[in-house]
């Protein structure tokens, strides 16, 4: 890190905070002339290649999931906070599998398994839009499954 009044490179951290979701905000102060100021490191976003069904490759999108989950958490109590540590859960499992390119089908596993951990209504009801369920059978078939486990 450059000092902005005399340019040299020898700083140091004076403070760190945390400002918002991966952001860092850092007071620092220029060994040579002893000026301080204010830098903010933030994370990279994520970076990888969706593979939908029918072929197409798109970014990924973290506020795709976070409103599917939304949608199948509606009315459960399920805060905000929630939602992004399911959505940082499946990032880092994405991550961890060393991949370019996720099929959208391997992100929508990851989301019902995590949704069958936290909420069996919100599963349900996520899983019903996931898998296209035709008919209250499809349904029924899949409470079964959720009571058997």
């Amino acid at each position: 890190m450059r000092c902005p009044k005399c340019q040299q490179s020898e700083t140091s951290v004076i403070d760190s905070r945390d400002v918002e979701h991966n952001s860092i905000r850092r007071r620092r102060e220029c060994e040579p002339c002893r000026y301080r100021f204010t830098t903010y490191e933030k994370i990279e976003p994520v970076r990888f290649t969706v593979i939908k069904k029918d072929g197409r490759a798109e970014p990924y999108d973290r506020s795709k999931i976070i409103r599917g989950i939304t949608i199948a958490t509606e009315k459960r109590g399920v805060g905000d906070e929630i939602l992004e540590e399911i959505a940082d859960k499946i990032e880092q499992k994405i991550i961890a599998s060393g991949k370019n390119e996720v099929p959208s089908t391997k992100i929508g596993d990851l989301v019902i398994k995590e949704l069958r951990l936290l909420d069996e209504v919100a599963y349900l009801r996520f899983t019903s839009v996931y898998k296209s369920f035709k008919n209250r059978r499809s349904f029924a078939r899949e409470l079964a499954k959720l009571e058997d486990s």
